[in-house]
């Protein structure tokens, strides 16, 4: 399952420097951030939408929607897959409620 999500985030960091713009991650990295947000933003409802209403396999589908467009979302900012990996890993390391009530309050 990583070797999926590394390689699907390799991919995506090379279809920033692709030549061709007929790739759909391309045209959402020239787009720019707030493009790439928007259309995570759409996903998220759809899978939210799909959870709530539809069935398993809907849900599955636009999970992995959400994941791709995330991985754009991040490459857009240029943050790292393996920086979000290792702050997961912290937050693992406490509870969730320990974790949550240190986080800075804004």
């Amino acid at each position: 399952m990583n070797d999926t999500l590394t390689t699907l985030v390799a991919t995506i960091k090379s279809r920033r420097s692709a030549i061709t713009d007929a790739s759909y991650t391309r045209q959402l990295l020239d787009a720019g951030t707030e493009r790439c947000a928007k259309k995570f933003g759409e996903e998220a409802v759809e899978a939210v939408i799909a959870a709530t209403c539809q069935t398993p396999e809907a849900l599955t589908a636009e999970a992995a929607d959400v994941v791709y467009h995330l991985l754009v979302l991040l490459e857009s900012r240029n943050v790292a897959w393996t920086d979000v990996v290792a702050a997961l890993a912290r937050r693992m390391a406490q509870s969730g409620v320990a974790e949550k009530a240190a986080r800075p309050k804004s």
